[in-house]
């Protein structure tokens, strides 16, 4: 299984960028992108910039991805899924 990882733009050239996830580091194409800035979220998805990220999301989707490895190392995940708790899932309004 593949995942996008939310990662920030740390130095870029306009083709490639290296940006950062949790301490680790590497260069990315940024390629379909309109020139991201240093200091940039993006959506990381086989070493290839998909899209920006606004801050909440990429905190979001790096939360659950944390949560899904506390799950899978059998620890308590729910504290990375706050937003999620106590509230029913919703379908997106074209499915409802």
């Amino acid at each position: 299984m593949c995942l996008g990882l939310p990662m920030t733009i740390v130095e870029t050239d306009g083709v490639s960028a290296l940006c950062e996830y949790c301490g680790g580091q590497r260069r990315v194409s940024v390629l379909l992108l309109s020139a991201p800035p240093v200091g940039a979220k993006v959506l990381v998805y086989i070493d290839t910039a998909i899209r920006l990220l606004e801050e909440e999301e990429a905190r979001l989707i790096g939360a659950a991805i944390e949560g899904v490895g506390a799950a899978l190392n059998g620890e308590d995940f729910d504290r990375f899924f706050a937003d999620l708790v106590d509230r029913e899932p919703q379908l997106p309004e074209h499915l409802r």
